[in-house]
């Protein structure tokens, strides 16, 4: 739940931040040339820093959504093998009894004998297509290996969304220092904000390619 809240809480504080950056920059209003040219470029510098912000909160989303949706699909196909697994049981259980019930009755006739036989053929062969059905994909050996591919998927976009939040964390971080040596004119300052950007655009083209996987969170 609180992870839905500070989802759902993204863009507003994006919104908030491009309104401080507005701000900041148009309290510099009357400044010497140098100086003046120092907050122009910290603006645009600024701008592209929420830019890029705007852009990870996005593929974050994205990640997100995926994860949740691979996680439903991967338990949904579980469940089906375990319903699949507990009516494959049942069957052949039924046509164990009915092979011991056959051979306990040597009165049978010919004919209840073959259609024993029958439903116990019946029963061999439809216990082999739970186990396996390469036609209709429903088989355990096909939903075990479908189920194993959706987790796969998950924890790929698991992966890609720790990723993109760092990249988030440090691209809010940064245009703080940014907005604050607008307001210092601190040109450390900015430098420092532009190298935490850096590291939070290499961390968010990590989460696309994810080159170096990250552990989940």
């Amino acid at each position: 739940m609180a992870r839905a809240q500070v989802t759902s809480g993204r863009f507003s504080v994006e919104a908030d931040e491009a309104h401080e950056i507005g701000d900041t920059i148009a309290e510099g209003g009357h400044d010497a040339p140098a100086d003046a040219s120092f907050r122009r470029t910290a603006a645009v510098i600024l701008g592209v820093m929420a830019m890029l912000l705007a852009i990870a909160s996005l593929l974050g989303e994205a990640a997100m959504k995926e994860t949740i949706n691979f996680n439903i699909k991967a338990s949904d196909t579980y469940a089906f093998y375990q319903a699949k697994n507990e009516r494959q049981t049942a069957t052949a259980l039924a046509a164990d009894q009915l092979e011991a019930l056959s051979a306990s009755h040597s009165e049978w006739s010919g004919a209840a004998r073959a259609s024993a036989d029958k439903l116990i053929s019946d029963y061999r062969a439809t216990v082999a297509r739970y186990e396996s059905d390469p036609k209709t994909g429903d088989g355990k050996k096909e939903l075990l290996a479908k189920a194993r591919g959706y987790e796969e998927k998950r924890d790929h976009a698991q992966r890609q969304d720790s990723n993109y939040d760092y990249a988030r964390a440090l691209f809010q971080i940064a245009i703080v220092l940014g907005s604050v040596s607008i307001v210092a004119l601190s040109r450390p300052l900015l430098w420092l904000g532009c190298t935490l950007a850096g590291l939070a655009l290499i961390l968010a083209l990590n989460g696309y390619l994810l080159f170096i996987p990250l552990p989940l969170e």
